[in-house]
Order: structure tokens, then sequence, then C-alpha cells
């Protein structure tokens, strides 16, 4: 069994402070096996927010796999922007932007999925599918197969933010390299569902969104982050909320997924 905390979109500069130290303490309590950060650490890629977010991870005591976000590049800095987009990141954060972990339970797969010239829209490059393949070469068939990038590879109905470029030759890409969840923020709303299949021989595949862990900038929904327990054939996934009284997390919301030959399924 292994156990997956997914945390996403901090937006230091646009953060709610008095939530940090709860947070914080709800992660370490939980001792995930890996914490999952899927982008935007910060609001405008400024050194101050970039020194906050490195802060924060420092005190998380479990290893993290993280990947930059579209907030992380500078928008308002043209020239590095174009130039040199991923310097403070590399700075602050790490100089991997497309980090991997493996062991005989998993392999998890970081994509950094930020177009710096695009800004808000994602793209999913043949480079990408390309690296998410040598990831899971050697990954045995019953390891799970997980990849994070930050922008979705699927909208629900209503969604205004235009959908990653390549999503949809992604998603038939990932599903043949039996993929199993491809974690995802950038939407600030949380969801977790099967994807809708590339085409009727593919087996499904698990996309898990998480909302916002710190940021003032709600979509309706509380702060939130996500802990996946994966066990064998089955993937739990729990949603935890924000307290109202702002003291802490708790579950909100769990959904459950079984693997069959045919991909995944809601138990």
């Amino acid at each position: 069994m292994k156990r997956l905390l997914h945390l996403s979109d901090l937006h230091f500069g646009r953060d709610r402070p008095e939530l940090l130290d709860p947070l914080i303490a709800q992660i370490n309590a939980l001792a995930p096996d890996l914490v999952a950060i899927s982008g935007d650490l910060t609001q405008r890629a400024r050194d101050r927010q970039f020194m906050r977010a490195h802060e924060m991870i420092d005190r998380i005591e479990a290893p993290c796999l993280i990947v930059p976000g579209n907030h992380d590049t500078p928008l308002d800095n043209l020239i590095e922007r174009v130039l040199m987009p991923w310097r403070r990141y590399r700075k602050w954060i790490a100089s991997d932007l497309e980090p991997q972990t493996h062991d005989p339970h998993w392999s998890v797969v970081g994509i950094n999925s930020v177009n710096p010239l695009g800004w808000q829209r994602g793209r999913f490059s043949a480079r990408d599918i390309r690296r998410v393949e040598e990831g899971f070469a050697g990954t045995a068939r019953d390891a799970f197969r997980i990849v994070v990038a930050h922008h979705p590879l699927e909208h629900q109905p209503g969604e205004p933010k235009r959908l990653t470029r390549g999503a949809r030759r992604a998603r038939a890409a990932l599903a043949r390299l039996h993929t199993d969840i491809i974690l995802s923020g950038h939407l600030h709303s949380w969801h977790a569902d099967v994807f809708a299949a590339p085409r009727p021989d593919a087996p499904a595949m698990l996309q898990v969104h998480a909302g916002t862990g710190l940021s003032d900038r709600l979509r309706g929904e509380e702060n939130d982050f996500n802990l996946l327990t994966l066990d064998g054939p089955t993937v739990h996934v729990q949603r935890y909320a924000c307290r109202a009284d702002r003291c802490g997390y708790d579950p909100a919301r769990e959904v459950r997924f079984r693997r069959s030959e045919n991909g995944w399924r809601p138990a």
C-alpha cells in the first residue's frame, strides 16, 4: 500500500497566511509516502513568493515531487519570461522541472505542461509523451503509473479556461502506456473520476484534480488537497477541505476506484 498526498495551486502572493500552519500540520500528520505538488506555487513568480514556497516545502516531512504552473513564470517581465522563464523557479524550488520517482510499487513522472509564451493555456507535447514512456519503461505491470502535470487533460462542461493544447492526443497516448492516474490542478476546483475513453478499446485512466491549497482565489469551493491510498487493484481518493474556522483540514468527500483488465472504474 502507498499513500500519495496531492496538493496544488498554493499561489504565494495571493495566499491565505492563516491556513499555512494548519496545512503543514495536517500533511505531516497524515505521513504520506510522497507529496505531489502540481504547480502554481506563486502568484507572480517573484523571489519573495518563491522563498515562501521554499520555506513551506522545507517544513513538509515527506519527500516532495513538484512541477511548475503557469503562474511560476514572470508574467510582468517579458524579457525574462521569453529568455529565462524558469530562472527563479530553479533558484528557489528545484533545477529539475520534470522530476520522477520510482520504486517497486509505483512510477510517478512529472511533466512541465507550461507554455511560457502562452501564459494560461498549457501544452502536452510529443516530447512529453516520450518522457512519460521512458519514465514508465521497466515499471512492473502491477505497479501504479502516475503522471503529475499542472494543466488538466480534460475539462468538465462549462469550464471557461481553454483545454491544454495536445490534450486529446496525450490522453490516447497515455492510455496506451497503461497510465493509471493523472494528477493536475490549474482550475481551482476539485474533481476525481474516470477519463472519457479516447477510444472504445483504450484502458480507462483516472483524472484527479486538486483545487487550491492556500489561494484566496476560490471558485465556490474550499481550499483543499487530496490523499490517495493505492492498494493493489484499488484507489481511494479522499478530499480534505478547509474547516470553517480555518484551523485545519477535514475529510470532505471520498471516492473509490477499482482496476480491471479494461482499466479503472468506480468501485
